[in-house]
């Protein structure tokens, strides 16, 4: 099979607008999460929690890319639905650092895997006051844009990209499963190079209650928001949703030697499997098989995994099996890898989360440190190497990402550190 490189990323969450950011967030444990205003028609409403992006607007954020790119992507996305425009930001990022404006990769040989469901609550909760005012003052785009593919479509025109793409779906595990889907093309001989775009969920008001009302969702219990989202934490009541999108670039070793573009890393392994389960709960036996035959796909053993960056996204259960899963996978002793969850920093970033948090493992690896778990005053289990709540020098050589999601989706992918020689 051929070897997969990430050659380039973008990302866009409360706490950074672009990946040099985002590393130096990490670092200092900043935290994206705060109380969201509620008008007096939804003043009944409980999830009051979110880490949502604050001032976006595309033609800022776009402002340091490629000028064709940045003029395309205001004509073509200027009037997109929030969740689109993060897609084209996060897009051309990673494409500008992999090197790829005006570099001779046809557009046929290059895909793009969008990672997403469910996108656009928000968007369609805005546009029907308007529909029911007037039928006819329903926006003429909207046939396109209330689809999720309306991201593949609006990415792969900005950036001639013509080879296989479609969007994936599997909740929270979302992400990963993009992921994975990206290298078997890229593997496979489909595509030279894929982009996976972890598309941000735009929750509307009725998504955020029912996630509330199933006890998925923190509320506040007298805290700041900033110290309602703890991952792994005895006092945890649920995940914060954060709005946040990423990306990135897949490549063949062969294309990225041949335009000598800068390797960022190996994606050594990867696992994803079904739990055979409908409903919400985790699956023990499911989260700690996909670990071990990642690790066993990327040729490691457990010992060589230096730092874990976990799902972890606060809810009560669900912490509790993947510690499980972690000690099944690694044992309880002396070795075992650093583990810690972006979640608490950037809230749950939901569809996007597995491709957020492929970024932040691979700046890690890069500045040798690992961030800071958010809010771990009490450590649900002492026998995980849970990094506390300041951030850790670090050498990682084999970094993990760990995606699980409702209704049984269990993966998992191991990134390698890039061949130098």
């Amino acid at each position: 099979m051929t070897d997969v490189v990430v050659t380039g990323a973008g990302v866009l969450c409360a706490t950074a607008p672009d990946t040099e950011a985002f590393a130096r967030a990490l670092r200092a444990g900043a935290s994206g999460i705060g109380a969201r205003a509620v008008d007096g028609a939804h003043s009944e409403l409980r999830p009051r929690l979110s880490a949502d992006l604050a001032g976006f607007d595309l033609r800022t954020v776009v402002a340091d890319a490629d000028q064709p790119l940045r003029r395309s992507a205001l004509r073509i996305a200027g009037r997109s639905p929030l969740s689109v425009q993060a897609s084209v930001t996060v897009a051309l990022e990673a494409w500008g650092r992999a090197g790829l404006p005006g570099a001779a990769v046809p557009g046929d040989r290059i895909g793009l895997v969008v990672a997403g469901h469910n996108l656009g609550g928000r968007y369609a909760e805005e546009v029907r006051p308007r529909y029911t005012t007037s039928p006819v003052h329903l926006p003429a785009r909207y046939p396109l844009q209330f689809m999720d593919t309306d991201h593949v479509g609006t990415v792969s025109q900005l950036l001639g990209i013509t080879g296989e793409g479609y969007t994936v779906g599997g909740a929270s595990a979302s992400g990963n499963v993009a992921i994975i889907n990206a290298a078997r093309l890229v593997e496979t001989g489909a595509v030279d190079l894929c982009l996976v775009v972890g598309a941000l969920t735009d929750l509307s008001d009725m998504e955020r209650q029912a996630f509330y009302n199933l006890g998925a969702m923190a509320g506040t219990r007298g805290r700041p928001p900033q110290a309602s989202s703890r991952p792994f934490d005895a006092d945890r009541e649920g995940f914060v949703p954060g709005q946040g999108a990423a990306c990135l670039v897949l490549e063949s070793a062969a294309s990225a030697r041949a335009r000598a573009a800068e390797v960022w890393a190996r994606l050594a392994g990867y696992a994803l499997r079904l739990d055979g389960n409908g409903l919400a709960d985790p699956s023990l036996d499911g989260e700690a098989e996909v670990m071990a035959r990642a690790i066993r796909h990327a040729g490691l053993t457990p010992d060589r995994i230096d730092y874990v960056n976990a799902h972890g996204t606060g809810s009560a259960l669900g912490d509790e099996v993947e510690l499980t899963a972690l000690r099944t996978v690694f044992g309880s002793g002396p070795g075992q890898p650093w583990v810690n969850s972006t979640k608490g920093l950037v809230g749950h970033c939901l569809c996007a989360a597995g491709v957020v948090e492929a970024v932040a493992s691979l700046l890690q690896m890069r500045d040798g440190f690992v961030h800071p778990n958010a809010n771990l005053a009490r450590p649900l289990d002492a026998g995980v190497r849970l990094v506390g709540e300041r951030a850790q020098s670090a050498s990682i050589g084999h970094a993990m990402s760990n995606g699980f999601g409702f209704g049984g989706f269990s993966t998992s992918v191991v990134f390698g550190a890039p061949d130098r020689g």
